[in-house]
């Protein structure tokens, strides 16, 4: 069973007394009286040495802004792609790095500190681990190899969360989006080991390459199980998970909030889904589920006519590798390399592992792992209280100018304009970390069994989620860790949500150039209140409840613009004959293009009819959407590109980058005129918000 939905759809610290916030803002002061008043790039917050001058910004935003950085760039063997984010995160994982090492130095540790120095030295005992090889996990694979009935591959596919294998039914906690005061059981389909269903289904050359890749790659892992014509045996997991494939719905489908809202009482679910032993199922799991959400209807009846067609040999060769496969990080080196040869190497073009202590940190800096604990320190160390103070106000900054922007819009009548404003008066904003910390009492944490250590925690966080389950849901819960560098709007409870890590250069300076910053953290900040006005957080409303709340016409007027902004990020065209995907981007495509438009007019009322001052020959306007391309500074392997367009949500950064083509400001700002390659007539830039 799926663990967590919470922390995965959002899909990501510590010394005694470092909760305290009185604490953490007196010594931020210090931190903050000690530093230059000094943009941290360039002189005024932009890198102006990665544009490259001789692109014309209306042929190509992304290269003027930071191609010679793109043309210079040499990316490492252990990275498959680089840029803003990736570079934060470097910075992250390397303070976090410091508070690990300095606390596992100590001997006066308290019980997390503790936790964190013992679970940090049980995944960096490789010694240990390679004598121990595939013993880690030999208690499941003999569990899987005497399964001989659909009940017994029901046991297994209901412990999926605490044993780390892949399912092709799925569920986990989430949040009732009729009623967001409760929690939900929330069903879908699931059990691919490639990164999407196009992987299995298209015939292109470089997919049947990769399926073959895919074969060879489970032969080898079945060896480490002892299991002999690995070849044969893969070739029939490869026409399993081919089977499971057809039977998903496509991503743009899985998107649409209308379609994936199934409720129905537990006591019809084996009338409505036959076949299938649920209540065997979520007894491996604890929760009672007296109502849940079936997300995919027709893929979970699919799902449930192979467990009981597929021949049962073939479903324990196929749990056997992803049970290998999911837990390859946990265990010896030759497996976890094997592994590695395929997921880095193959499929996304990454030529060796990244350090065996940052695969460390990665594991132990989520949600449900000791994320929290490192974060209490990450942020007494490193995020002063005025940075919170300074957010705090440009929040509200881009709360007043998209008020402003409802009220001026012209596609958009007074009744749906009433509940648009309600909806943005009641966002709720979190802002760099939890005012509640997780509380880790009963966990148990050794320096000498890594596996031991993950099941405790699966165990532990598990328990939790089964306690909370028929109580009221818990609004300080956060998504994210402070130490992540990202964001995320939850439309259930109208949150938009800043983790500490993201304030940072280039997002986020608090010595850079309004006009930096406004262009940068204020379309971050723009971008997530978008998420509650895009083409699916628009199906909610200021209470988070989903409900209808527009007048059909408004919504039709709507969907038009969604429907022509999809049209424009489909022609993208990154690799030879594969597009970006217009319609599975579009919730993040309206956030960027909104958010920017939301930032703009912010950065304009800030400047309370003055004009901007001209910095190193440039305008504010153009150093606000220089901010803006720098940010989506990136390169890719041309696998990892791939992946992205097939398996993610979001273009790639160099098409983010070109928003601004939807902006009229942006055309006077850099003079972009017809014939330009990214120009686009007046009537053809998509306006939202």
């Amino acid at each position: 069973m799926k663990k967590n939905l919470i922390a995965a759809a959002l899909a990501a610290t510590f010394m005694a007394g470092c909760s305290q916030p009185e604490q953490t803002a007196q010594q931020a002061t210090k931190q903050e009286t000690a530093a230059p008043a000094k943009a941290e790039l360039g002189s005024f917050g932009v890198d102006l040495t990665a544009r490259n001058e001789t692109i014309k910004p209306g042929d190509d935003f992304f290269m003027y802004a930071s191609g010679t950085w793109y043309d210079n760039y040499v990316m490492p063997a252990d990275k498959t792609r680089y840029g803003a984010f990736a570079g934060l995160a470097e910075r992250s994982e390397e303070r976090v790095k410091v508070i690990i090492e300095e606390i596992a130095a100590r001997t006066d540790l308290n019980a997390e500190e503790q936790m964190i120095a013992d679970f940090y030295n049980a995944y960096m005992d490789t010694e240990t681990l390679n004598k121990l090889g595939v013993s880690p996990i030999k208690a499941l694979l003999t569990q899987i190899n005497a399964v001989k009935t659909t009940d017994d591959l029901t046991v297994v596919f209901g412990q999926s969360w605490l044993n780390g294998v892949s399912t092709p039914i799925g569920g986990g906690m989430w949040f009732n989006r009729l009623d967001p005061n409760k929690y939900e059981m929330s069903l879908g389909a699931g059990g691919l080991g490639l990164p999407d269903r196009s992987y299995y289904l298209e015939d292109a050359e470089r997919f049947v390459k990769t399926r073959a890749a895919y074969v060879a790659h489970i032969a080898d892992m079945l060896k480490f199980a002892g299991i002999d014509n690995g070849t044969e045996r893969a070739q029939a997991i490869l026409a399993l998970e081919t089977q499971i494939a057809q039977g998903h719905w496509p991503r743009e489908k899985r998107r649409n909030r209308d379609l994936t809202l199934n409720q129905i009482a537990r006591t019809e679910l084996s009338t409505s889904y036959p076949g299938f032993n649920w209540d065997l199922y979520f007894e491996q799991a604890g929760y009672q589920v007296p109502q849940l959400n079936v997300s995919q209807p027709e893929p979970i009846k699919a799902m449930i006519d192979l467990i009981n067609n597929q021949d049962i040999a073939v479903w324990k060769d196929y749990l056997t590798y992803h049970a290998l496969s999911g837990n390859a990080d946990l265990l010896s080196e030759d497996i976890f390399n094997t592994n590695f040869a395929f997921y880095g190497k193959e499929l996304s073009g990454q030529q060796e592992p990244r350090p065996r202590w940052k695969r460390a940190i990665s594991q132990m800096s989520g949600t449900e792992s000791l994320g929290f604990a490192i974060g209490k320190v990450y942020v007494s160390r490193y995020f002063p209280e005025s940075s919170k103070q300074q957010m705090s106000e440009l929040v509200e900054n881009l709360r007043t100018a998209l008020g402003e922007r409802i009220d001026n819009l012209d596609w958009m009548g007074d009744e749906t304009k009433v509940n648009a404003r309600a909806k943005l008066a009641a966002f709720v904003p979190k802002i760099g970390y939890p005012d509640e910390w997780q509380s880790f009492d009963g966990l148990t944490i050794t320096n000498n069994d890594l596996m031991g250590n993950i099941k405790n925690m699966r165990e532990f966080f598990q328990a939790q989620d089964v306690a909370r389950e028929l109580q009221k849901t818990d609004r300080n819960r956060w998504g994210m860790t402070p130490q992540r560098v990202n964001a995320y709007y939850n439309s259930s409870f109208n949150e938009i949500v800043f983790p500490a890590a993201i304030l940072q250069p280039p997002f986020f300076d608090p010595n850079a150039d309004p006009a930096v910053n406004y262009g940068g953290i204020g379309a971050v900040i723009g971008h997530e209140m978008g998420h509650g006005f895009d083409d699916q957080g628009s199906k909610s409303d200021a209470q988070g409840i989903q409900r209808n709340w527009w007048t059909d016409s408004d919504r039709a007027a709507f969907d038009a613009k969604a429907d022509q902004l999809a049209a424009q990020y489909s022609q993208y065209e990154p690799i030879e004959g594969n597009f970006v995907n217009g319609r599975n981007s579009l919730g993040e495509n309206i956030g960027d293009v909104g958010g920017l438009a939301m930032a703009y007019h912010a950065y304009q009322l800030s400047l309370n009819g003055k004009e901007a001052p001209i910095i190193d020959g440039l305008t504010g306007d153009q150093r606000f959407f220089l901010a803006w391309a720098q940010v989506w500074k990136e390169k890719r392997t041309e696998q990892s590109m791939l992946n992205q367009l097939r398996a993610g949500t979001h273009a790639p950064g160099r098409f983010r980058a070109q928003a601004p083509r939807n902006h009229d400001a942006w055309y006077k700002a850099f003079n972009v005129q017809p014939g330009d390659a990214l120009y686009l007539p007046e009537d053809q830039r998509v306006r939202i918000w």
